[in-house]
């Protein structure tokens, strides 16, 4: 969790060199959090476990747009499974103890890292699959998915390392808090350091990936003789896209605001106090771009959709339905004819 969330110290005010009181900023978020983090959990967490089950029962991990799919659902539900620990202790103080302060926020960050870096990579193979379809016949294959998930967890990881290291519990005055420490020598650097790290890895990277894959995706979709497909696969880019930065670029913004509040004339208690209840609102946003991820890289494509709809049928269904005939009829199994086009048709049929 972000320093600059669940943890307000009282600052100095430096315009007139008294303590800049944060006890309405934490009575806000106690009231505020735990329930906006509840239904970030719930809602979060049923989407992406369906996802997954999904995946491993019905598509059965047959290509590489699959495997990251997975990985971006495990990414979600790893971050996801923070999420209620951070809830009770915006509620209250931290009570756990320094060793589930510090494994918790790794995981939190690994699960945001490990997130961004499946967006990323399945908008690289959303390009080479459209615009280099002779290529993808080659690259995209399993084995490769496997791996660069596999390098890609372990760049997560190292990533969340610092924060993870440099966070403990400790008492703070009357409550205790589980917050980054840095050095004291180094405070600043460290402190910069994470937040351009965040902005870099979370907003920078993912925008510049997104721009150039999608600018050839566009230019190849133009080409495209299927008018519907094509303006399918348009509508989902910019869904993609749209949807990713609209969520996450608020936080970043207020981030940057928040660690560099001296340089930028901010440093004052009221301003102080703003950027501290902007923190918890953005950062809430972001958290639900986890929920939102089911719904536009896997319910958005008609495949997929047929997929959990037998899903449905087979696990569910046929349990607690025996007697709704409608219910259990098998769904239509797709034309073979599918798999004798171009990669481009595959993918814009697919949805994805």
């Amino acid at each position: 969790m972000d320093y600059t969330t669940t943890d307000w110290p009282d600052d100095i005010d430096y315009d007139s060199a008294m303590p800049c009181q944060k006890t309405d900023v934490r009575q806000i978020a106690a009231g505020l959090l735990p329930p906006l983090y509840s239904l970030v959990f719930i809602f979060g967490f049923v989407g992406n476990l369906l996802v997954v089950l999904t995946l491993v029962n019905c598509k059965k991990l047959r290509s590489m747009t699959d495997i990251y799919l997975l990985n971006l659902a495990l990414s979600d539900l790893l971050f996801l499974l923070t999420i209620p620990f951070w809830a009770h202790y915006a509620a209250g103080q931290w009570n756990l103890g320094n060793t589930a302060c510090q494994l918790l926020t790794g995981l939190y960050f690994i699960g945001f890292f490990s997130g961004i870096f499946f967006i990323i990579l399945l908008t690289i193979d959303r390009y080479l699959a459209i615009v280099h379809a002779v290529f993808a016949l080659r690259a995209r294959t399993v084995t490769a998915g496997v791996v660069t998930s596999a390098a890609t967890w372990a760049v997560a990881v190292l990533a969340s390392l610092p924060k993870s290291i440099f966070t403990r519990s400790q008492k703070e005055g009357a409550r205790c808090t589980c917050s980054p420490h840095f050095p004291t020598n180094q405070y600043q650097f460290w402190k910069r350091f994470q937040t351009m790290k965040v902005v870099v890895l979370g907003l920078v990277l993912p925008l510049l990936v997104m721009v150039t894959c999608y600018s050839g995706i566009l230019r190849t979709l133009l080409r495209c003789r299927n008018e519907r497909k094509k303006h399918k696969a348009v509508r989902l880019i910019f869904t993609i896209m749209i949807v990713y930065f609209l969520f996450w670029t608020p936080y970043n913004i207020v981030l940057l605001l928040s660690t560099f509040q001296e340089a930028l004339g901010l440093n004052n208690c009221e301003s102080s106090n703003r950027l501290d209840q902007a923190m918890q609102v953005t950062e809430t946003l972001g958290m639900t771009h986890c929920c939102i991820n089911p719904v536009i890289y896997a319910f958005v494509g008609e495949k997929f959709r047929s997929y959990l709809w037998g899903f449905f049928q087979k696990h569910v269904a046929r349990h607690f339905c025996k007697r709704c005939p409608s219910f259990l009829r098998e769904a239509p199994e797709r034309g073979s004819s599918v798999y004798t086009r171009s990669t481009t048709e595959q993918e814009l049929s697919a949805g994805l």
